[in-house]
């Protein structure tokens, strides 16, 4: 009984509780997006590998290294494998077309990156053309690339027209793993500054290191910092958590703001919510007195609000979070190139479903309260 009273009295007045539920709707639409883009700045840390770690130039990581310490990092106890790389940062066709893309050695990078899955024939084909590259699946879709395709990059930090041959299209293993990266053989970008800039070959931007346990990393990266210390190029090592959570620090305070306007929005939300509840429970009242004096206690009467506030709020929350997955989809196609990966995770949904939940409740405490504790006569003094 106590729950149809809840269903009718919720849609009683249609037009309040239709905003309301927009209200709530759009609440948590604008919250599970905000709190899905706070979640992908920190996707790359979440991905982190607790067996790998990143060595680069203790001074910044603009400057290379020389390509002869890899040899001399291999020989450290605790390493597993050890591959090298450097961020090229080429432009395909004009500046819009941004993608992430590095030389890299192609066997060992792709043994230490077992989340790119690529066939046999395709990783053979890569690892024996030194103009080989690969791109992820995404990516390859975007341009419409296909297996064998030149591809020409305009270089920026390596100067000059830059042309590959498409020898693999990589899919995460994983549903979060980026699709969106392009790689291709270190060879080649050595050979040509051999020829044209000989100071700035046989260089690496950057290391990355697979140890054999995770509890060895710190050793590790100690013993690979000690090894080069006072040397000209001296080198700082941490793991690939710590290396992404430094680019992430870099932006922290847009993801404060953007975290403290996700909760702004529920409050906002809840305000307006509870001067809802707070208009029908003084609209109610005399209908509340009817109801004690017919035998129902304080506690059914806080039930029926409560539960009304409720209703409506999750009507409107699980709205809101239907619509956030299209909104999200449509916002991965305007901004694929920063974010690649814009998916929508169960705790966020989670966190909509709290977040509609705790709006129900709070909107709903003094209205239950007053409804519940105002005396019989007082009520009825209302009627007519």
């Amino acid at each position: 009984m106590l729950f149809k009273l809840i269903i009718r009295n919720a849609f009683r007045h249609k037009l309040r509780s239709l905003l309301t539920i927009l209200g709530v709707a759009i609440a948590i639409l604008a919250f599970g997006l905000l709190r899905t883009l706070v979640g992908l700045w920190y996707l790359g840390v979440e991905q982190s590998s607790a067996t790998r770690l990143v060595t680069r130039n203790a001074i910044s990581l603009v400057f290379p290294l020389p390509i002869s310490y890899k040899d001399r990092i291999r020989q450290i106890e605790g390493v597993k494998l050890i591959s090298y790389g450097n961020w090229f940062g080429g432009i395909y066709i004009n500046e819009k077309n941004f993608f992430p893309n590095f030389a890299v050695e192609p066997q060992s990078y792709l043994e230490l990156y077992p989340e790119f899955v690529l066939t046999p024939e395709q990783k053979n084909a890569f690892i024996h053309d030194q103009r080989g590259a690969v791109a992820g699946r995404k990516l390859a879709e975007k341009y419409g690339w296909k297996v064998g395709d030149t591809i020409t990059l305009k270089g920026t930090i390596f100067p000059g027209q830059w042309t590959f041959v498409l020898r693999g299209i990589y899919r995460g293993a994983q549903k979060n793993t980026d699709e969106t990266q392009f790689f291709f053989n270190w060879k080649y970008l050595n050979e040509t500054m051999k020829r044209t800039v000989p100071r700035r070959a046989d260089q690496a931007g950057f290391y990355m290191i697979g140890v054999q346990k995770p509890e060895l990393a710190a050793q590790v990266a100690q013993a690979v910092d000690a090894t080069f210390k006072n040397s000209l190029a001296e080198t700082l090592t941490e793991t690939e958590r710590a290396f992404q959570l430094g680019f992430v620090s870099m932006t922290e305070a847009i993801l404060i703001a953007i975290e403290i306007v996700s909760y702004v929005v529920i409050v906002i939300i809840m305000v307006v919510a509870a001067n809802t509840m707070a208009m029908t429970a003084r609209e109610r009242i005399a209908e509340y007195a009817t109801m004690k004096t017919l035998g129902f206690g304080a506690r059914h009467i806080a039930g029926v609000i409560f539960g009304e506030s409720v209703v409506i709020a999750l009507i409107g929350g699980v709205i809101g979070i239907i619509l956030t997955f299209p909104a999200a989809h449509g916002i991965q196609e305007q901004l694929s190139q920063f974010f690649p990966v814009f998916h929508v995770s169960s705790m966020t949904v989670y966190l909509d479903l709290a977040a509609s939940l705790g709006v129900g409740i709070t909107a709903s405490i003094f209205p239950a309260w007053r409804g519940a504790t105002i005396p019989i006569a007082d009520g009825l003094r209302r009627i007519g």
